[in-house]
């Protein structure tokens, strides 16, 4: 391909390099010739007006050398292989070099006037030509430069104007003047000079073939300055050679588009897997408890089975008592055990007696005849005085009768302490079986519907309220209460606490009650007549469920209420004092020894009491005996059933669970007493060769803690105890 086919030229035809205040300075050209050719400077060989183009010639140009023919001195390039079809062109050579434009172009439109022909060249600009000599001359290339006027000023290009100034990778300006070769690499641009004389700047397209389709026309800037610049559209003329386009692979129908999920679907999906993984979650948390699993019977359940489940065995259910065929307990070893524990300081005087109910042998004896206060271990002399003496199934009645004017009635109190305030249906929590007070007034809407006073007889209980010995505190407090026949829940504010505060006067208090549920009115104390029609009757449980709730609660006002009727059923006093000569009578009577024994009252309150530890324990092995041996035991053992269990029930519930004590935790079975200076503990305990014994220990001078923790030690001994 020869040198000229990729000319480089400048993107501008003015001379920025002067850089005048944005003025372009006109470029020096060399002195016209002396005479006009003799021939324009593009000659007309066939005499007619030229139908080509320059890109399309009639005529194939004159070689010169150097121009469009290779010069003699110049290196012959090879050959170029031929051009099948190139590239569109762009549009001016600005942009074949990649040169910044200065403004875009606007779109021109279809059809572009052409100016007429003009025999001078236009006023704003200075065209001169150079004549091309004969041939064997040295030719002349018509240059061709736009001279602007001085009022006229053009925009400059974004083109660099100096050589130092140049865009990077261009060839070095040629010196001003200087016709370049074609193949020089020179930035002088070819012009292409029409047939009616005008002359536009073009491309070089020697020897580059062109679209057969293709044609430049010239399009004109929408501004004053005549700027031209050269676009490629189709020639209507020719038809265009169209490529065999490639074969069509086969139709793949498409699949259909998946519809996106609605966003609410979506959500409504993540709620509910977020329920169901809650859910799963909290039963397997579930799951995972132990009483969770063991109830539903799962595999890692603590309480699934090891093994097998065995065959089901037959099971006699026949309660066998304490041993007495084997080793009986002697004395040196009992005292061997106790030796240590006896001895504690704590216990300050200690008082006791160990005794094998079997053979009714005392085996351990500290001052056992000794008659100190007893406190609350009183209640087994009064329980033991009732079982011998009263009908183990009596009930204690409360009544109310008509009274003397019509529309008043009369509570009769028959001394049951236990009747309670709670709803029918709701049962006592501290007395089993108790009778309800609700119970006695509906019978009496029912019998009476016009009550208009309710009146309360408290005459079964003589004498004093309180016993010789009380405190002032000691009625009403957490414990007893004044004295009376007839009560609701021993007097308590709060049915189901043991512990509860007492109300003052509960015989009237109760009687109040009523009279609120009948919508009359209370009229005091008043006394029964004889024979008076019974309008409501309630009952409390039997005897042995009376004196089972006394020893477990250590129930100081129900044991009151019992000795007195122990006085009634022996011909004495129902009051405090004639308790308690009924209760020595009976115990003497069914051969105890109550020598030395002073009593002020049934529950043990008063310091005024005095019994021995060997009576206590006396009484107690008689109802520990075995069947047969003793005449009374049958009448006593009710008594043992009431008895607290050590860590377990009543008074003892909270005890034993200190040091060595521990060991008799289920094991023991016992009464407690605890005043201002006095601690002591009554009961039976197995031993480890399975023997009964049967214990009484009582400490005076002792603070209450130092004092039980001690008493409950000694217990605890005898149970460790191996004693023969």
């Amino acid at each position: 391909m020869p040198d000229n086919d990729q000319p480089m030229w400048p993107s501008a035809d003015e001379d920025t390099s002067s850089g005048k205040g944005g003025k372009t300075d006109k470029l020096p050209l060399p002195d016209a010739p002396a005479a006009p050719p003799e021939q324009p400077a593009v000659p007309n060989v066939t005499g007619e007006k030229p139908t080509g183009t320059w890109f399309t010639p009639n005529v194939a140009p004159e070689p010169i050398p150097g121009v469009n023919a290779p010069s003699a001195s110049a290196p012959q390039a090879p050959p170029a292989p031929p051009v099948k079809a190139p590239a569109p062109p762009r549009g001016d050579l600005a942009d074949r070099l990649g040169a910044p434009r200065s403004r875009p172009l606007p779109k021109l439109p279809q059809e572009i006037p052409v100016p007429p022909k003009q025999d001078t060249p236009p006023p704003d600009q200075t065209t001169q030509q150079l004549p091309v000599k004969q041939p064997g001359k040295t030719p002349w290339v018509p240059v061709e430069r736009n001279v602007w006027p001085a009022g006229n000023q053009r925009e400059t290009r974004d083109r660099p104007a100096e050589p130092g100034d140049r865009l990077r990778n261009l060839p070095p300006e040629p010196s001003r003047g200087a016709v370049p070769s074609a193949s020089a690499g020179s930035l002088a641009r070819p012009m292409r000079i029409e047939p009616d004389g005008r002359r536009f700047e073009a491309e070089a397209t020697v020897g580059i073939e062109r679209p057969a389709n293709f044609d430049y026309q010239p399009r004109f800037r929408p501004d004053a300055e005549p700027d031209f610049d050269y676009q490629p559209r189709l020639r209507p003329d020719v038809e265009p050679e169209r490529p065999t386009p490639p074969p069509e692979p086969p139709r793949q129908e498409a699949a259909p588009e998946p519809q996106p999920p609605k966003k609410r679907r979506r959500g409504k999906l993540l709620l509910i897997g977020g329920l169901v993984l809650l859910v799963v979650a909290a039963l397997g948390v579930a799951a995972s408890m132990p009483k969770v699993s063991n109830r539903l019977g799962l595999p890692w359940a603590p309480n699934a089975p090891k093994g097998d489940i065995p065959e089901p065995v037959a099971v006699t259910r026949v309660l066998q008592g304490p041993n007495t065929s084997g080793q009986a307990p002697t004395a040196d070893g009992v005292k061997s055990v106790l030796a240590g524990p006896a001895g504690n300081s704590g216990l300050a005087q200690l008082t006791g007696s160990v005794i094998d109910p079997a053979t009714g042998a005392e085996l351990w004896d500290k001052g056992a005849a000794k008659s100190v206060t007893p406190a609350s271990t009183t209640k087994i002399l009064i329980s033991a005085a009732a079982l011998l003496s009263l009908d183990h199934n009596m009930r204690l009645s409360t009544k109310i009768v008509q009274g003397a004017d019509p529309g008043t009635v009369i509570l009769v109190g028959g001394g049951d302490t236990t009747m309670t305030g709670l709803p029918l249906g709701t049962e006592s929590p501290l007395y089993a079986g108790a009778a309800h007070l609700d119970d006695l007034v509906a019978q009496v809407k029912k019998a009476a519907p016009n009550v208009k006073k309710v009146q309360v007889d408290l005459t079964l209980f003589k004498g004093a309220t309180t016993a010789p010995g009380w405190e002032a505190g000691d009625a009403p407090s957490t414990f007893a209460t004044q004295m009376a026949p007839v009560m609701a829940d021993g007097g308590r504010q709060n049915p189901k606490d043991n512990d509860s505060m007492r109300v003052a006067n509960a015989g009237s208090a109760v009687a109040g009650t009523i009279a609120s549920k009948l919508n009359a009115s209370t009229g005091g104390q008043a006394t029964a007549p004889k024979g008076a029609k019974v309008l409501g009757e309630v009952k409390s449980a039997p005897l042995t469920e009376l004196v089972a709730d006394t020893l477990e609660l250590s129930d100081d006002t129900l044991a009151e209420a019992i000795v007195r009727q122990v006085a009634l059923a022996n011909g004495e006093e129902a009051s405090y004092a004639g308790g308690a000569k009924a209760a020595l009578k009976v115990l003497k009577a069914h051969g105890f020894d109550v020598a030395g024994v002073e009593l002020s009252d049934g529950s043990g309150i008063s310091m005024l009491n005095r019994i021995s530890a060997r009576l206590l324990a006396q009484v107690l092995a008689a109802a520990a005996a075995p069947d047969g041996k003793n005449p009374e035991t049958p009448k006593l053992r009710p008594m043992l059933e009431g008895l607290p269990v050590a860590g377990g029930t009543g008074t003892l519930q909270p005890r034993f669970g200190k040091g060595s004590a521990t060991e008799g935790k289920g094991w023991v079975r016992a009464k407690t007493g605890t005043l201002s200076g006095v601690n002591t503990l009554a009961g039976v305990v197995l031993d480890k060769d399975g023997r009964l014994l049967v214990f009484a220990l009582m400490s005076e001078g002792s603070d209450k803690d130092p004092g039980r923790d001690g008493l409950d030690v000694v217990a605890a001994a005898l149970h460790q105890c191996g004693c023969g």
